[in-house]
């Protein structure tokens, strides 16, 4: 799928109820829970907010799944969405 996918289709309602399957699925494997997933972004956007001002309410925090680099199959992977509005200067 190329960047420009994102734009032009829509998602089914099944492939919507797909992905999320795949995500709860791999998040039950990494041993995450959602109260951690919380505690984990509410740390991201605190080390984050020293440096950058930041869209915390469009903040997206989740669990995928990548290629290990060591031949092992897929391994879980955080993956981190965070809006920035500003950069905040050192004075």
């Amino acid at each position: 799928m190329g960047l420009m996918d994102l734009f032009t289709k829509k998602k089914s309602s099944g492939n919507v109820a797909k992905d999320r399957l795949k995500l709860l699925l791999v998040s039950d494997r990494a041993n995450c829970s959602p109260e951690m997933m919380e505690m984990i972004k509410n740390d991201i956007i605190a080390v984050i907010s020293k440096y950058m001002e930041i869209d915390a309410d469009a903040l997206d925090v989740k669990i995928t799944e990548t290629d290990s680099d060591s031949n092992n199959g897929s391994v879980p992977a955080l993956f981190a969405n965070i809006p920035i509005k500003d950069i905040k200067h050192s004075k």
